[in-house]
């Protein structure tokens, strides 16, 4: 008989939520652009599931060529996208890619790395929390908060302080997974 795996509340019996659960969310990312397509698609995620965004991610990567920002910003028509069902058709929401991209450059070009930036809110440190239920655990914090509002000044779009703790849990500056979940670090 086969150990039952315990995981965190919010992740269903879906396979590619389990492995998303597994194999990423929490775990310490410091790519830029892995950091960028990453914040791009917490955007789309405002007022859905994670699981909507994520069972369309392959094309999202496909549509805006694997979050390459140099390639982000040739596009110059976003109603072909708008048609596709293969994506969240919300044209603010697909413009913000493109403005993100635009913005992620421009600190590029300001000798502004991404990923440093990013991770200088934690102090380059993931936060290990404790949590033992789900209702524990905050939607913004301040440092979310603060998140927000320095890469709106950048530029960036669809990066409220919910988002941004979204981003922060899923690429690992902080670890949010419930202290019964086999991904918790104790």
């Amino acid at each position: 008989m086969q150990k039952q795996i315990t995981r965190c509340e919010w992740v269903n019996a879906d396979p590619l939520y389990q492995q998303y659960h597994d194999n990423e969310w929490g775990h310490v990312q410091k790519d830029c652009q892995k950091l960028f397509e990453k914040i791009c698609l917490e955007g789309q995620q405002a007022g859905l599931s994670w699981i909507t965004v994520l069972k369309k991610r392959a094309e999202y990567r496909r549509c805006f060529y694997d979050f390459n920002p140099q390639k982000i910003i040739t596009i110059n028509d976003i109603e072909p996208l708008l048609r596709n069902p293969g994506l969240i058709r919300h044209p603010g929401k697909l413009q913000a890619i493109i403005h993100n991209a635009h913005a992620y450059l421009s600190m590029q070009e300001q000798g502004e790395d991404f990923a440093n930036f990013i991770w200088s809110f934690v102090n380059h440190q993931p936060i290990i929390n404790h949590y033992l239920h789900l209702s524990e655990v905050p939607t913004q914090t301040k440092i979310s908060t603060a998140m927000s509002k320095a890469l709106k000044k950048r530029g960036f779009s669809f990066v409220g302080p919910t988002t941004c703790y979204a981003f922060m849990q899923s690429m690992g500056l902080v670890n949010d997974h419930l202290q019964g979940c086999f991904c918790a670090q104790h």
